[in-house]
Parts: C-alpha cells; structure tokens; sequence
C-alpha cells in the first residue's frame, strides 16, 4: 500500500505546536475564526479576515488541521476595519468588529449554504444573500453583564475573554443600544460604593452575580435588573428611587434570585423593587409589555424586517388557521393574526403563555388563543387542519416528537426561524427527507453583526 504523500515542503517550518507559519486567509468559519491553508493543511486564526497575509504561531496542532495565534499582519485584507471598541480583540462579545460589514454579511450566507450541503444533505440548497441588520451597531437592546472584582478590588463588569471567564470591564458597548451606556458606567459606580459581595463561581460565595440592562427600542423605556445569589441587598430600595430620578427613561429595577450553582443566569424569581416589572414596546404596529426575563429578539428593528419577509412571501389571504409553535410571549404570533383567521400559540412556559395573553389582550386581538405545553403533546389535541404552522425554536432546534407531530399534521406550508444553522439543518433533513415537504427557499437575516452569529427563516411547502 503506497505511503500517503508529505504535503510540508522540505524547506518550510514544521507542523508542530510553536511553530511560526505564513498563510492567507481564505474564509471565516462559523465560530468566527479566520482560516487559511498551510501546506494542505487546514489552520483556525481568531482576529483575521478574509484576504489577510499573516505570520501566525501554531498552538493546537493535528494531523490535519490546527489552531493558531495571530503574531503579525504582513498584508492586510482590503476587507479589514479599524475596530470601533479598543477591546474588541480582547472581548468575547464581539469577534468581528474588525471585518468590514459586507464581507461579514458574505461569511455568514457561506455558512449557512455550508450547513445546510453538510449537514442537512442538500446538494445545492436556494440560500438567498443575507439580508442587513436595520443597524450594524448600537442594535442590541438587551445587555447582560457577568460582575467581578478586579486585583484591586474594583466593581467589573463585562463579556468574558474568548474561551475563558475572565471579564473584560466596559464602560460603554457600541452593540449596544446608546442610551444604556451612561447606566453601565454609573451603576457600576454606585453598586462599589454599596459594598456589596460578588459572587464568585469557584467558591459559590458573594451575592451580586450579573447586572441585566433592557430597552424598548421604539418607546425608549427601560428596565434594570440585579441577579443576585441573595434576596437581601442593603440600601438597594433607596438606590432604586435614585435610579429612578436620575433617568427620566428608566421605568422599573428588579432583583432576580438566582442561588444555584449554574451558569444560566436568570434564576426563577424576580422582584420588582421600584417603578414597574415591565417595559412597554412597540413592535410590529403592536404594544408589548417585556419584563426582565422575557425572552424577545435582541434586535427589534431588524426582526420587524423578518416579519414583513414572512408575511410577503407568504401572502396570506385572511382566511387561514396559522399555528406558532414555541411562540413565547406571542412576538410573532400577534401580528400575524391580524392576516388570518384564526391563530394558535404553542409555549411550554407557562410564565412566557401568561404574557402572551396579557399582550393579545392589550391590542384587542381576539382570533388568537394560546396553549401552555410541548408542541408535540399540544398539537394532536387542537384535532384541526392548520394551513401555516410557524416555527422559532431555541438554539438547540426542534424536539424529534414534535418534528414526527409535524410530518403528521402535514400543514400546507412550513415556516421555520431559527439562529442555530446546524440544528437548523439537521431539522430541515428530518424534514424533507421523506418525501413529504420541499425547501423551497432559507433567507438569512443578520440579527447578530459584529459576530459569526445569524438568523434564517426556511420555507417549506408540503409535496401533495
């Protein structure tokens, strides 16, 4: 049996850990990394774009591919921006600020096209061009901070360092939405004249855990949330009526109760200290009311841009029965009845079917009703023909039961959101695999900029 040929040339630096290697950079994969070839080998650099000449170190090496260190750009890549954030190398939050925000846009149509030929089998899937946020910074109106000491002792809080729990401080984040910097700052100040403990992982002691900054985007009112490992913070009252009065916009401060060793960060409780528990939002023409832990799409301006998508193609005639599975707080499932007959939505919170409720009832919208429960238990139950049955999963995709349920019920048409393209893909050949539905189009929408990540909305229609 012939030897495998060496593709190192005799002369070139050896594939091995410390080594220093130079490359171009040909893509930027999926977890945002840029990546090149050496020699036929396949080699991950953070912080590159697609087109930089660069020197890099070698770190994680095998057989066939490796991890590497940028050490020096020898050529930039006309697609290489000047970062908007001085830690944005530094920060986990964002890995792109360096990419010029087409090319971002160019990244993340590849990888969708890439899950869907690898994972979900498709030969040559219709991947459209991903579509731009509204906004390519200042676009996020939620922001959750991890909180921490420093060596010296000060209040920090920030996004982890890239692969470890190391906050990097911030004192304002261009992502997020303007009017919420002054509050990092500030509170920040206030809470290390407190004195109050932070809790730490290692040894599970401390109180203070994460500070949640939320905005209505269209109404400008917020919300200040403290996770807190303890019920009891002292002085936190008094604090909260000077929040109030410092910021004309600031609507509400809750503690949320989160005792558990874990690293999800709302825990189960929450509890309004001053003003209200909630926020109003406009959104789609309608009134919501988002509390602290409620979960809503982070980029309000570009997910009005999804719905409008949804509702042109689909041009819905007024009388068709439309189902929203894991419809949440009813985010689509409104807006969208107001196109049908009737509407159902489908949550397993029941906290989330509660809200949903009070925010059909707010805009007077009564063709709709929701049930609390699994999707696959839930729809067998309704025993009716949907001709629309919408899906918005979290990151980990569709239950297998609830995608049998589906292939069972057959509605006519599928609309599947989803910010996950491999679970995506990995649903969409269970789908269409036997035989029963068609992908007919997945439109990337870019909810995320700055980072790898991205939203798709898939459309199927059933093969009669």
């Amino acid at each position: 049996m012939p030897k495998k040929e060496n593709l190192l040339d005799r002369n070139a630096p050896q594939w091995q850990q410390g080594n220093l290697i130079e490359i171009e950079i040909c893509d930027l994969n999926h977890t945002g990394d840029g990546v090149g070839k050496y020699c036929g080998k396949v080699v991950f650099v953070p912080n590159t774009v697609t087109g930089d000449l660069v020197k890099v170190r070698l770190l994680n090496v095998k057989p066939q591919y490796a991890y590497a260190k940028l050490d020096r750009i020898i050529r930039p890549s006309r697609d290489r921006i000047r970062p908007r954030c001085i830690v944005a190398d530094k920060c986990g939050g964002c890995q792109w600020q360096h990419v010029n925000y087409d090319r971002q846009l160019i990244a993340k149509t590849e990888a969708v096209f890439q899950s869907l030929r690898r994972i979900g089998g498709f030969v040559n899937p219709n991947v459209a061009a991903t579509i731009p946020s509204f906004d390519s910074i200042a676009y996020r109106n939620k922001a959750t901070y991890p909180l921490g000491r420093s060596a010296t002792g000060n209040l920090q809080a920030g996004y982890y360092r890239k692969g470890s729990h190391q906050i990097v401080n911030l004192n304002q984040c261009p992502i997020q939405d303007p009017r919420l910097n002054p509050l990092l700052a500030e509170i920040k100040q206030d809470i290390q004249q407190q004195g109050w403990s932070v809790y730490d992982e290692k040894n599970h002691r401390g109180r203070l855990r994460h500070l949640s900054l939320r905005i209505g985007k269209n109404t400008g009112e917020m919300l200040i949330t403290l996770v807190s490992a303890s019920k009891r913070l002292e002085g936190l009252v008094e604090l909260a009526e000077v929040w109030l009065k410092r910021y004309p916009n600031l609507v509400g401060i809750n503690l949320n109760y989160n005792p558990t060793k874990t690293n999800v960060i709302f825990g189960p409780e929450t509890y309004c200290i001053a003003g209200r528990n909630y926020l109003r939002e406009i959104f789609a023409n309608l009134e919501f009311q988002l509390r602290a832990d409620t979960f809503f799409q982070i980029n309000t301006k570009t997910t009005e841009k999804l719905l409008k998508i949804i509702i042109d193609r689909l041009k819905l005639k007024g009388n068709e029965i439309l189902i929203d599975a894991y419809c949440g707080i009813g985010t689509f499932t409104l807006p969208l009845a107001q196109k049908v007959a009737k509407a159902i939505g489908i949550e397993v919170q029941p906290q989330a079917i509660e809200q949903a409720k009070l925010n059909a009832n707010l805009n007077n919208i009564s063709n709709v009703s929701f049930k609390t429960g699994k999707v696959e238990s839930i729809l067998p139950d309704l025993k009716i023909k949907p001709d629309l049955i919408i899906l918005d999963p979290p990151r980990k995709g569709c239950e297998r039961g609830a995608i049998e349920t589906l292939l069972e019920t057959l509605p006519p048409h599928l609309v599947y959101i989803s910010c996950q393209p491999a679970t995506l893909a990995r649903d969409l050949k269970i789908l269409t695999s036997n035989g029963k539905y068609q992908l007919s189009l997945v439109q990337p929408i870019d909810f995320f900029p700055q980072t790898p990540h991205v939203e798709c909305i898939a459309f199927l229609r059933a093969i009669s």
